[in-house]
């Protein structure tokens, strides 16, 4: 495994932004910067051998700063929404800043993917580490975050999240790159199949937050236990769809548990014959399809990204947990450690 490190750029108080590219023995390569601890390119080769970037990200690394779409990085200190920017954690109830309608995103406007992480490559891999401090966009207890990638022969990112506060808090930290396996800028991800590991999805009100129990995704546009076509249902007549403007809800993975790696689902670009084959120790996963990637800045090469040329699948816990006793647990406490494992896995067929 090769890896280089270059400077990217600079913030506006002169901090450094670092580049990391890992190049396996087929030439596929994945690039990681310091900014949210961002997956900035994936490069694997088609049916036919050619290479291409699938991964969507910016021209610019200070584009990555404050952007709408989150484009490859990792959102937290709780990734997703929590209702009205507001959870009770022993008796303690906490105010978060709202930046969703009204409830909270991501971790609020200044949250972990829009800081600089420390970053050095170790063991072969690159470890990208974050100290949040105590009260920081809201949340209680100074927590230390780290985020490992690894990248392999087989063309396999591997991603591992860890985590330490000193005082009780919730966490949930996932990665949000968007997926073109055709190839970033290279059109709409409709023609994509999907087939998903989850026979159930979360069912949410107006604001996209999830309502309480799981619902059947059988007989639904939901439904992706088979595969079928991103696009097949995407303008159907269903709530779900019309609150999200198309996909963009958390399903519940079959057979997850904690710290098990799981099935999540496969991606697939007939054109291209690409596949991305998604493991996780995480309960859920959101499904956005880019909904909203119009006037993104201005992406890679020359590129101007549009609604739906993209496909985040962002493995996690439930949106809302943090106000929700009987969803999976999100409470990290002073001793304990917080591990989450993610698995990219592109190949062809």
């Amino acid at each position: 495994m090769e890896v280089r490190k270059e400077l990217w750029g600079r913030t506006a108080c002169g901090k450094e932004i670092n580049l990391y590219t890992l190049t396996n023995s087929k030439g596929a390569y994945v690039q990681l910067a310091d900014i949210g601890a961002a997956i900035v390119s994936v490069v694997v080769p088609d049916k036919d051998g050619n290479l291409a970037d699938v991964a969507l990200g910016y021209a610019d690394p200070i584009s990555y700063f404050g952007d709408g779409p989150c484009l490859g990085k990792t959102p937290g200190r709780y990734a997703n929404r929590v209702a009205l920017g507001k959870f009770s954690l022993d008796g303690n109830e906490y105010t978060l800043p709202v930046n969703n309608g009204p409830n909270h995103l991501h971790g609020g406007p200044d949250g972990f993917q829009n800081k600089v992480w420390e970053s050095r490559e170790n063991e072969g891999g690159i470890e990208f580490m974050y100290y949040s401090e105590d009260g920081e966009q809201g949340y209680p207890g100074a927590l230390k975050a780290v985020v490992r990638y690894e990248w392999t022969d087989e063309c396999e990112l591997r991603m591992t999240y860890t985590a330490e506060s000193d005082a009780p808090t919730v966490i949930n930290l996932t990665n949000h790159a968007y997926f073109n396996l055709n190839g970033e800028g290279n059109g709409n991800i409709l023609g994509h199949t999907l087939r998903m590991n989850c026979s159930e999805y979360l069912p949410t009100d107006e604001t996209q937050i999830p309502l309480g129990e799981s619902a059947p995704v059988a007989g639904t546009p939901m439904d992706f236990v088979n595969e079928k076509p991103v696009g097949q249902d995407i303008r159907a007549d269903f709530e779900a769809l019309r609150i999200g403007s198309g996909y963009d809800h958390c399903w519940v993975i079959d057979g997850a548990e904690p710290g098990q790696l799981q099935f999540c689902c496969e991606l697939y670009a007939p054109e291209s014959g690409r596949t991305l084959n998604i493991f996780t120790t995480q309960p859920g996963v959101q499904v956005y399809t880019g909904n909203w990637l119009s006037g993104s800045p201005a992406g890679k090469n020359g590129h101007i990204y549009e609604n739906n040329e993209g496909i985040a699948i962002e493995c996690q816990n439930y949106p809302d947990a943090p106000n929700k006793a009987d969803y999976p647990n999100c409470v990290l406490r002073p001793g304990e450690i917080y591990e989450q494992a993610i698995i990219y896995a592109f190949g062809i067929r």
